[in-house]
């Protein structure tokens, strides 16, 4: 009102860092008006689940105040081995009566006790056959979800909605491609210790998990090989070490070769269950998405294209608001907090 531009505000909190997007909507479309990284984290967020609430609370806090974002209302996600996503069929309702249904319905298909965990669902395919339509079941322990708002409101804010991390990444990259409808994707988000697999047809998510592989793996990786710091390995990794000896490429390669297996995993049970017979492109989010070797290495294993997401791709902004940084090199790992600043 009055001529002010409404804003979103994505917050990211990841293993590593905490990522802070925010979005400016108008006639025009959506433009990048601020955003921010944290200092690393120190295991203050393991696997998905917070172990230092003091750390992250002030973290986020600070990140926010530091930016001078003053919008209190933020978009969110969670992500780990406490989130379960997956497609069921069941009897086919309105949507009304799928909510009534839903509860019965999980109770098959999430291995925790159903009164300890929140239910969303979305109807993907209400025609299956004449009995049967298709759900996108999603189920997330509610003490992961009570303690992600709690630590969100002791920053001072207001969490306005909780989504998935893979979900984000979609809704990021179908904001900034022209996907064909009949092209099936992989979206692969490295993060520092979990690394989001969402593999997508026509806006429809067919397989999701969390991997608990990240960055994390090739940094140990390569303090073990070559036996240097901790600082010296991250270097490696970043293209930035001065020493010519060591070769992350074999590192990459041995540690990333678990999420080709379950890549492989994933395709199979697409073409068993009849979703896809194949992957024909990968793209690669987060902040290891630039991590020398990768591309090639899943490039060769799987035998398709495969490119670094570039969330700012149909997105307005002003370079300045990196500071001579390449917005190229840093956007990927804005992919989540965008994503959920463009709900």
């Amino acid at each position: 009102m009055f001529g002010k531009k409404k804003t979103t505000v994505g917050l990211d909190i990841g293993s590593s860092s905490i990522k802070v997007v925010e979005l400016a909507h108008d006639r025009s479309g959506d433009r990048l008006v601020n955003f921010g990284v944290s200092e690393p984290l120190s295991e203050a967020i393991v696997d998905g689940e917070i172990m230092d609430r003091q750390l992250v609370h002030e973290a986020i806090a600070n990140l926010l105040e530091s930016r001078q974002i003053r919008n209190r209302s933020v978009v969110t996600a969670v992500s780990g081995r406490a989130v379960i996503v997956k497609k069921i069929l069941m009897d086919r309702l309105s949507e009304e009566d799928a909510k009534e249904a839903i509860q019965w319905e999980a109770e098959q298909h999430v291995p925790y006790d159903i009164n300890d965990v929140s239910l969303d669902f979305q109807i993907i395919n209400p025609n299956v056959d004449q009995k049967k339509m298709q759900v996108l079941l999603v189920a997330a322990k509610k003490e992961m979800i009570q303690n992600h708002a709690d630590i969100i409101r002791e920053a001072g804010l207001t969490p306005v909605i909780i989504d998935v991390d893979s979900f984000a990444i979609q809704n990021c990259v179908e904001a900034n491609y022209d996907l064909r409808s009949d092209e099936v994707v992989a979206l692969v988000n490295i993060g520092a210790e979990i690394t989001n697999v969402n593999i997508v047809e026509n806006q429809v998510p067919h397989f999701t998990k969390d991997l608990s592989v990240g960055s994390n793996a090739f940094v140990e990786g390569i303090q073990r090989r070559y036996n240097v710091s901790q600082p010296d390995a991250l270097d490696a990794l970043r293209g930035k070490s001065s020493s010519q000896s060591i070769d992350v490429a074999p590192i990459i390669q041995a540690a990333c070769e678990d999420l080709s297996v379950q890549l492989d995993r994933a395709i199979a049970y697409l073409k068993s269950s009849g979703d896809a017979e194949r992957v024909d492109r990968i793209l690669l989010s987060g902040g290891s998405a630039r991590v020398p070797g990768l591309r090639e290495f899943l490039n060769t294993r799987h035998q398709v294209p495969v490119d670094v997401v570039n969330p700012l791709q149909k997105i307005a902004y002003d370079e300045g608001l990196f500071n001579g940084e390449s917005a190229e090199n840093l956007a990927p790992s804005l992919t989540v907090a965008i994503g959920l600043a463009l709900r």
